[in-house]
């Protein structure tokens, strides 16, 4: 068993296409796009909706509470770990030295019928979990939620928060994977993109959905009918999140845009921009014209370029996983693109650091129980899924994970356990805010390598 986490600390860490016109207008706490179209793929007109506690347009104003809740210690932000490249790359860092092991590999295809493991979960209550570091409530305590759950079930868990990057991750379990091999787990929990990559190989078990009928009850709407897992079949989320842009008040005026954090003078320099490709490109692409969920590779190479461009002009001084927070802390930067959780955590530190929805919209991102084949505690696991859709149950964990909770009634059980919390757009976006999303198109192996090599050599300088 693996050391009990603690609360997440950061850690240290010109002339050009014409981008499209946003439109701008009042707003409170924040400002969100409207739309009736389907929320991850098509965001609509950008619209206002007031709410309390209001003193700025654009800004989300973290209620933090009590703050004796966060527990700062020396673990690694899992955020800083969590796309895919982590917190390796900066200016400088060429695409080789990112060390990605699946790119140009490509994944042993498997028939996923005949690589079922057979379930003794009647017989065995038990269950392997793999998970990222401190995304879980300190699982010590005896009215934590996972106590609470072998306590209900009779079923001990093991788990371990040893899935530190979603490459390498994938490095430690393609081999057996690919050549239906168990991997000694009944659950692992990646981020969307190798979720759906995953499943596309056949790697992943099937689950049955009589024996998680809080899941497809209770998921929140943008989370359901994605095109790679549409009903639940192969993935259940764990937690989402929301990447936007983040800005120190006390040190430069608001930045309400992404086109603004791209070209103002007084930001030159002074920004950082996230080496998470699928994050990075999502505005890019949105900015010139394309839809992130439905693109061209001419698109594609358009907004590459135009990324090119704002590089190559200075405007930005690093590309980080999430150590933009002590950079913008400390002066080093004065405005980012950044990681919702990430901004709800330093504001218990500094309130000065504002998140913000930009006029664009909202990258969405969520990471996923999966069940791998060779599984054989899989009914042990569809009740671990189950029980953590109880809206108690999610609520409780949202209260310490501090990212967006994907489980509808979980909100008015929050009042219970932090009021504070309750209304925090970034843990319970409203439904203006969810229609702002948008997600990634799904990639398949060739544009995986091209794609992220191109974006690495773009970013390396």
């Amino acid at each position: 068993m693996t050391p009990e986490p603690t609360r997440p600390q950061h850690g240290a860490g010109g002339a050009g296409r014409t981008f499209r016109a946003a439109t701008s207008g009042d707003g409170f706490r924040c400002e969100h796009v409207t739309g009736a179209l389907d929320p991850l793929s098509h965001p609509g007109d950008r619209g206002t909706i007031p709410q309390q506690g209001a003193s700025r347009k654009g800004v989300v104003t973290v209620a933090t509470g009590d703050s004796r809740r966060v527990q700062h210690g020396p673990s690694t932000t899992r955020r800083a770990l969590l796309r895919g490249g982590g917190a390796a790359a900066f200016v400088g860092v060429s695409a080789a030295a990112l060390k990605l092991p699946f790119f140009g590999v490509e994944g042993a295809r498997v028939e996923a019928a005949s690589c079922v493991g057979t379930d003794v979960s009647a017989s065995q209550k038990e269950l392997v979990i793999s998970n990222w570091p401190a995304y879980i409530d300190p699982r010590r305590k005896k009215t934590s939620t996972s106590a609470v759950f072998t306590a209900q079930t009779g079923i001990t868990v093991d788990y371990t928060d040893d899935v530190n990057d979603n490459a390498e991750f994938y490095a430690k379990v393609k081999n057996q994977l690919g050549s239906c091999q168990p991997v000694g787990r009944d659950i692992m929990v990646l981020t969307d993109w190798m979720a759906a990559r995953m499943i596309d190989l056949g790697w992943i078990q099937e689950l049955d959905l009589a024996e998680i009928p809080d899941v497809t009850a209770n998921v929140i709407e943008p989370l359901r009918g994605l095109s790679w897992d549409p009903d639940f079949r192969h993935h259940v989320p764990w937690q989402t999140g929301l990447t936007g842009i983040a800005y120190n008040a006390d040190a430069v005026g608001e930045v309400g845009s992404f086109e603004e954090l791209l070209t103002r003078a007084d930001l030159k320099g002074r920004i950082s921009l996230l080496t998470e490709m699928r994050d990075t490109m999502g505005f890019m692409l949105k900015l010139t014209g394309a839809d992130p969920a439905e693109f061209t590779d001419d698109q594609w190479g358009t907004a590459l370029d135009e990324l090119r461009k704002v590089v190559a002009a200075g405007q930005v001084r690093a590309f980080t996983g999430n150590e933009y927070i002590q950079d913008l802390a400390a002066g080093n930067i004065v405005a980012c693109e950044a990681w919702s959780g990430d901004v709800i955590q330093a504001q218990f530190d500094n309130p000065a650091i504002k998140f913000v929805t930009p006029e664009e919209g909202l990258m969405l991102w969520s990471d996923n129980m999966l069940v791998p084949n060779g599984a054989t505690h899989q009914a042990n696991a569809e009740a671990w899924m189950n029980y953590y859709y109880d809206p108690v149950v999610a609520a409780k964990l949202a209260a310490w994970v501090n990212y967006i909770c994907p489980v509808q009634g979980a909100q008015a059980e929050m009042e219970k356990i932090d009021p504070s919390l309750v209304d925090n757009p970034l843990i319970f976006p409203d439904d203006a805010t969810l229609a702002a999303t948008m997600s990634f198109m799904p990639l398949d192996e060739e544009q995986i390598t091209r794609y992220e090599g191109a974006f690495a050599d773009v970013t390396g300088g």
